[in-house]
Formats: structure tokens, C-alpha cells, sequence
């Protein structure tokens, strides 16, 4: 049922059924999710709510082809069209442009907060994901301003991207750390700022198996981890990418999988801060010397 098996003819009147993009192929795929989402779902609860628009061109296409939906299924993009995806000009991949979010859902519409507390949402989370995903080019503009808040090259470093978005302070004082245990199946990395640097809260960019998502209990023992030699009330800056055997995770725990629930929680996270702790120490003889 997948399209990425389809010609676009075939694929564009199903993209936003329920379930055609999911990756599971058998029950036992759940036991292992590497995906950033979990039931292929996403387009189709989007289209329930908004007005969305799907341009999409393959590198073998002609040219581009363009389709409307609405409750999961093809749309006119105006009364009285014709709801088939229509060809047009168009760069090879795929822009999904979502508008008049929650129009149908007034309720919904009202719990908005301001426009630029929800944009400073929408940023935050596209910077997390831009320091993260190194060789992708990311950028943020807020409707009807010519500049962009956020733009981020697909050749930038993590240092740099963490310069663009968090600033010189930030980056100027990041030691890379990396930490592993075969017997607990997980592999990190990442950059943590050192003792010349602390804020009055903690800034823990987490991505565990490429998603991400939030740890009270790994900001807890990162903020443990420092206390000791960051001045009181001092907090870090840490970045933090988690690859962790995806059969030992667990990806229901959250209604809005914001947190996950992974086994040897506990060693998996002590390992972390005693190499970060060992890294710092490494760093300041060095800076000694």
C-alpha cells in the first residue's frame, strides 16, 4: 500500500489515506520502530483539519504534478475544478504546504495562543532538528517577512549550526563527547558546553534514534552532572543524539510521543554523564597544559 512503490498517477489519490505511509509491514515491525513516525497518519489527519496541497515531482517525471486534499481523499483546489492532480512546473522532490489550520474547528482555532508565541514553537523545533540533521539544509520564515529567522546551509557543521541558532556564546565553549555499551545496545554523541559557560536554565537538544523527544531523567543527571562544577543556579547547553536498539525502546508511553521509554534506562544515562564528566576532565588538563 505504500506509494514509494507507485507511479505518481497511482500514489497521489491514496497519500493521504490513513496508514499509506506507514512503514509496517507485519505486526512484529512494531517491536522495532527506526521511523519518525510511528502509523503513517500524519497527511491524513492534517487534511482533516487544513487545507492541504501536495507538490510533488519525481527525478523520472516530466514535470511536477499537484493535488488538493480534504478528509483524507483528493479535493478541488476550488469549487467547480476538477479534483485530479493537476500538472505544473516543479523541481524534482516534494513541498506539502498545510493552510487555515483548524478552519473547521473553531474551538480548537481559539486555544491558539499569539501568533508569535506560535511561531516561536514552530522555530524552536525546526532549530532542533536543523543542529541534528547534519548535511540537510534547513530555513524558517515567519509569513509576509521578506527574511528568514532561521537558515542553515546543508555543508554546515554541527558547531556551526549550533553557532547559527544558539550563538557564538554557546558555540565557542563545546566539547564533543561520545559514549557506548554493547551490553546495553546504544551509541551517543554530542556536544556539551564546558565550565566557562552556564545559564540560568537548561538547553538539552535530545534526539533518541534520529526523533526528537524530551527526558526528565537525563536532564535531571545532566544538570547532576554539572552542579558540581558550574557555579549554583549555573546551567549547560547540551546536545545530545541517542542511537538505542529500537527493540528496546518503547515508543507508546506518550499520547503525543514526546517521551519514550527505553530499557537500562538508568546504566544507559550514568554511562552518558560519566563520559561527559570524563570528557570535561579530559578538556580542562588539556587547557591547563
Amino acid at each position: 500500500h505504500s506509494p514509494y512503490t507507485l507511479s505518481l498517477h497511482d500514489a497521489l489519490p491514496i497519500l493521504c489515506e490513513r496508514f499509506t505511509t506507514s512503514k509496517l509491514k507485519s505486526f512484529e515491525d512494531l517491536t522495532s520502530i527506526g521511523t519518525y513516525g510511528f502509523r503513517g497518519e500524519a497527511l491524513a489527519s492534517i487534511s482533516y483539519i487544513a487545507h492541504l496541497t501536495v507538490t510533488t515531482r519525481t527525478k523520472d517525471s516530466n514535470c511536477a504534478y499537484r493535488a488538493s486534499y480534504a478528509s483524507c481523499k483528493l479535493s478541488p483546489p476550488k469549487p467547480g475544478q476538477s479534483a485530479e492532480p493537476k500538472p505544473v512546473a516543479g523541481r524534482q522532490g516534494t513541498q506539502i504546504t498545510v493552510e487555515d489550520l483548524f478552519y473547521n474547528i473553531p474551538t480548537r482555532r481559539r486555544a491558539f495562543r499569539s501568533a508569535s508565541e506560535e511561531y516561536n514553537k514552530i522555530l524552536d523545533m525546526v532549530g532542533r532538528y536543523a543542529v541534528h540533521c547534519s548535511g540537510v539544509a534547513f530555513s524558517c520564515k515567519k509569513h509576509g517577512e521578506s527574511s528568514t529567522s532561521l537558515s542553515v546551509s546543508q555543508s554546515a557543521t554541527t558547531t556551526e549550526r549550533i553557532r547559527q541558532i544558539h550563538g557564538s556564546a554557546v558555540a565557542n565553549e563545546l566539547v564533543e563527547f561520545s559514549s557506548a555499551e554493547s551490553r546495553f545496545g546504544f551509541v551517543a554523541n554530542g556536544w556539551t558546553t564546558n565550565a566557562n559557560y552556564h545559564v540560568k536554565k537548561t538547553t538539552l537538544l535530545l534526539f533518541i534514534n534520529h526523533r526528537c523527544v524530551e527526558s526528565s531523567n537525563i536532564r535531571k543527571a545532566i544538570e547532576q552532572t554539572y552542579s558540581t562544577f558550574l557555579p549554583k543556579g549555573g546551567h549547560p547547553f547540551t546536545y545530545l543524539s541517542l542511537d538505542i536498539d529500537p527493540q528496546r525502546v518503547d515508543v507508546n508511553v506518550h499520547p503525543t510521543k514526546r517521551e519514550v521509554n527505553f530499557l537500562n534506562e538508568d546504566e544507559i544515562i550514568e554511562q552518558i554523564c560519566v563520559d561527559i564528566r570524563i570528557k570535561r576532565s579530559e578538556e580542562r588538563r588539556v587547557g591547563k597544559e
